[in-house]
């Protein structure tokens, strides 16, 4: 997906907040925003790609601060939080276990900044309440035809604590005798899951888990490894969630696969690309 003009206020806005994680330090942040400003200046233009684009930035940021993983405490506090919602989550399923609703699950944990919560919020009310609203664009039966005719998946996952979500319905998916493929990010960039997370999650109770052999925001292409290039090419169902790998694999050719986008629209960018309205959920058949 290519930047649109909103797209800079926020690559500044990320920035700021991963420096004030990063370091202490005024003048090194002001130096490296300096960095920043003339990286966006000559990048900046209609054919950038959104999520590589911010990937440099975020990774300018480590580079010059020498903090390897900025949200290193926010990912540990989400995950927390995550699964100690579990059981809740659980209970509210067992009213209604269709697909579509462990689907709608899934959404949910992207849309929730697990670091931005506590336990003391009402999460049983936020979650009804978005169980309760339909999706945008809802191509439930033909995922559900992907799964009852694939013998594969690859899923590739977002953001940490939202991992927790995603395990109700990778173990939904486990009902249809699905070999499920689970791919992380390599190296620590914002809060997506790196292997500690995902195996801190239990994700690995549900499949392989690789490394994409990068440390990107979402999928980039061009810097994705040579081992999970073999492993993306060897498999024709994909699920991608987030807006990030939204933004990373609607630069490439997807038309020998069968990719389903599962995310909420938390900007209006990428509202705007996909034709719907800021907030609303979707699981969407690229």
């Amino acid at each position: 997906m290519k930047i649109s003009y909103e797209c800079g206020a926020c690559f500044l806005r990320q920035v700021k907040e991963a420096m004030d994680l990063s370091t202490d330090d005024d003048s090194l942040k002001f130096e490296i925003m300096a960095d920043i400003l003339k990286f966006v200046s000559e990048s900046f233009n209609e054919n950038a790609c959104s999520n590589k684009t911010g990937s440099v930035m975020h990774n300018m940021v480590k580079q010059k601060t020498g903090c390897n993983d900025p949200y290193y405490r926010q990912k540990i506090e989400g995950n927390k939080i995550a699964l100690d919602l579990l059981p809740l989550v659980k209970e509210i399923l067992k009213d209604d276990d269709s697909l579509e609703n462990h689907v709608k699950i899934a959404i949910i944990g992207n849309i929730f900044d697990f670091g931005a919560f506590t336990l003391e919020d009402d999460f049983e009310s936020i979650i009804k309440d978005f169980l309760d609203k339909d999706l945008t664009i809802k191509n439930i039966e033909e995922f559900e035809n992907s799964l009852k005719t694939e013998d594969k998946l690859l899923y590739l996952v977002d953001n940490t604590g939202e991992i927790v979500f995603d395990k109700l319905l990778l173990s939904k998916i486990k009902e249809y005798n699905v070999d499920i493929t689970i791919a992380v990010k390599s190296e620590p960039i914002i809060n997506d899951a790196c292997m500690k997370e995902a195996l801190d999650a239990g994700l690995d109770e549900f499949g392989e888990i690789v490394e994409i052999g990068c440390g990107t925001v979402g999928y980039v292409d061009s810097e994705i490894s040579d081992e999970f290039r073999k492993i993306f090419d060897n498999h024709k169902f994909v699920i991608s969630k987030g807006m990030g790998n939204y933004e990373g694999l609607t630069e490439i050719n997807l038309s020998n696969k069968d990719v389903y986008f599962l995310l909420c629209a938390k900007c209006n960018t990428i509202a705007k690309n996909i034709g719907i309205n800021l907030h609303d959920m979707i699981l969407l058949k690229g």
